[in-house]
């Protein structure tokens, strides 16, 4: 509990239930969006630039 109460000490948040819900509103977004990912996942076809997106993906950047 003692982050949680750090969370409402440091005004981070009103109170402990208020820390709660957010982390459970946090929760249920990560979980949509996974939900979200594996439809996708499971229904997408190949577009004309995943090629593209796949060969960039492997390519080191020189930033130096």
């Amino acid at each position: 509990m003692g982050f949680v109460d750090d969370q409402v000490r440091a005004g981070t948040a009103s109170s402990r239930a208020a820390v709660v819900v957010r982390a459970l509103e946090r929760d249920r977004r990560r979980a949509a969006a996974e939900r979200d990912a594996a439809i996708y996942a499971a229904e997408h076809e190949r577009g004309d630039l995943d090629d593209l997106a796949e060969w960039a993906g492997g390519q080191s950047l020189d930033i130096d």
